[in-house]
Formats: C-alpha cells, structure tokens, sequence
C-alpha cells in the first residue's frame, strides 16, 4: 500500500489535505456529540447514549489527529495507541449506562431514538466519505477511518433498535443493541492497540533508512 505522506513536511500537500478532512470531521462529530447526548437524555435510550459518547471520542481523536499529522511515524503510533484507550474508555462508559438501565428501566422514545439515528448516520456517512481516500495513508488516518466506520455501524444499529422498540413496546431492544456497540468498540480498541503496538515495536527497531517499509495502516 503505497502513501504520499511518507516523510511529509507540515507544508506537503499530503499534510494539508489530511489537515483540511480532520478539520472538517472533528467540527462534525463536536456538533453530533452535543446534539445526541441531549436527544439520549430526552429520548432515554442507552444506545443513542453509546452512540454519543462514540461521538465524543472521536471528535477528540480527530484533534489528536490533526495534532500528528506531520510528525515521524513513531509519534502517530503513540497517538493511535490513546486513541485504542480511548475508544476502550467510550466501551466501559456505555456498560455502566447499561447496568443503570437494568436497575432504573425504562421505555426509552423510539421516535426520538430513529429519527437522531438517522440525522447520526447522514453526519458519519459524511465523516467515512471524507476519510475514505486517506485510510490507507498511515496509521494515524486508518486508526481515524476505523473510528468513523464505527459510527456508521452504530447509527444503523440504534436505528434497527428503534423499529424493535417501536414493534416490542419493550425497553430490551434498546439495551440489546447498546450491548452489541460495546462489543463492537472493544474489537475495534483492540484492532487499534494491536497494529499502534506492532508500529511502535517496527519502528523502535529499524533505522531511519528502513522506516519507509513500515506497515502504514490497520490490517484489514
């Protein structure tokens, strides 16, 4: 897989336009963040409250992104691996919203759920198609791809979950699907940790003349 950024400068063409695309999906996921977290807590869904938080971290992936965008490959390693916490972090803050929601149930809004399920999956279709041609760039922007993809699965999956809670009149959908999302951010934190360790291990033992054979992107 071959990158224009390999040994980039922060004025290469291939910085600016990774630069303009992190710019652009961070602004949009800040925007999500808010708007979903106040639909979670309206709506009581604990899936759009995973979806939310998903929303989070990626904004402040996004930043920390942009943040190593012209720096040497070891520093975006480094990078990937806080955001393979992160996403962690993001996986044990939805299963103490379920616990809560096991103790405390309740119906959550089933039209308020598909309806920012939707305006969610416009938002992250949008984010994906922007990162789609820098997925293979690096590890930084194919950790980033990875995060965003998450998010299109996450919104597709709360709006399955709105139809069941609509059909069901029960709660148990909504809990069912946030379950399947921490699932689903626990192997992508581990698909993230993995490939930023296997970077960090290459890159500590090669020199500088063999860095540019290094793996550039998660495996997959």
């Amino acid at each position: 897989m071959g990158s224009c950024c390999h040994h980039e400068s922060s004025f290469s063409p291939c910085s600016a336009r990774q630069r303009r695309t992190l710019w652009l999906t961070l602004g949009i996921n800040a925007l999500m963040f808010g708007v979903m977290v106040g639909a979670a807590w309206y709506g009581r869904s604990t899936a759009l409250l995973a979806d939310s938080l998903d929303n989070l971290g990626d904004a402040l992936t996004y930043g920390l992104s942009l943040y190593v965008v012209s720096r040497d490959r070891a520093a975006k390693a480094r990078v990937a691996l806080f955001k393979g916490g992160l996403i962690l972090a993001a996986a044990a803050g939805v299963v103490v919203q379920i616990v809560h929601r096991l103790f405390h149930p309740g119906v959550p809004l089933f039209e308020v759920m598909g309806v920012f399920s939707l305006l969610g999956l416009a938002a992250n279709g949008a984010c994906l198609w922007l990162l789609w041609q820098h997925r293979q760039e690096d590890i930084n922007m194919s950790s980033v791809w990875a995060c965003s993809r998450n998010d299109v699965a996450g919104n597709v999956a709360v709006l399955v979950a709105a139809a069941l809670v609509w059909l069901t009149g029960a709660a148990w959908p909504d809990v069912a699907v946030a379950s399947g999302l921490v699932l689903l951010l626990l192997v992508s934190s581990v698909r993230v940790l993995s490939a930023a360790l296997a970077e960090l291990r290459v890159a500590a033992k090669a020199s500088p003349a063999q860095t540019t054979d290094l793996p550039t992107s998660l495996p997959g």
